[in-house]
């Protein structure tokens, strides 16, 4: 502890009260309040700012993770260099879809399980899996929200079992297929 976090603590500890050993309730509480520190105590500096100017210099961000698109386009190809082109000019034509708009996590989640389980099993090579972007429901808290709770938890789910083992690649889909908020899901052969 600094020696500030430590002052600050006995300064806390001096406004309770011990709880009654024998009942386990409080006694009665005085509440102190804590000194102001003097006036002529250093203030710590701020750097200038002006209007106009970058106010985030440390270039932190509220989500230091990449974003969604960024980490499924670093991923290895998995999948033939020529199929990939074509995917992402959106010259090839999923051969199942599946759409989870206005679908909880609950309801999603299954739904997707089945989805790429039967078609597996039907021999298709690329799905379509329709998320939706998701609504704008950041209520300006402390804490950001993310948009688009399903767009983000389905590439999980396709990495996790059973579905790991199925899944050779995912792309974000083509802008003709529903672009940011739509998946393709390509599958490995059926063995």
């Amino acid at each position: 502890m600094t020696p500030e976090e430590l002052k600050l603590w006995q300064q806390v500890a001096k406004t309770t009260d011990r709880l009654n050993p024998k009942t386990g309730k409080e006694g009665p509480r005085l509440l102190e309040r804590p000194s102001k520190p003097p006036s002529d105590a250093p203030q710590p500096a701020l750097p200038d700012f002006r209007v106009g100017q970058n106010a985030n210099r440390s270039g932190h961000k509220h989500d230091t993770l990449p974003g969604l698109s960024e980490r499924l386009a670093r991923q290895p190809l998995q999948m033939d260099k020529r199929t990939n082109t074509r995917l992402k000019r959106g010259k090839v034509e999923p051969e199942a879809r599946i759409d989870l708009h206005g679908m909880t996590l609950a309801r999603a989640q299954p739904a997707l399980t089945g989805f790429i389980l039967r078609a597996q099993a039907q021999g298709k090579r690329l799905v379509l899996v329709i998320t939706g972007k998701g609504k704008n429901t950041d209520t300006g808290g402390p804490i950001p929200t993310r948009n688009g709770v399903l767009r983000h938890a389905v590439p999980q789910w396709l990495g996790m079992a059973p579905l790991s083992g199925l899944v050779l690649q995912i792309t974000q889909a083509h802008g003709r297929h529903g672009g940011g908020g739509a998946y393709y899901v390509y599958l490995r052969r059926n063995r």
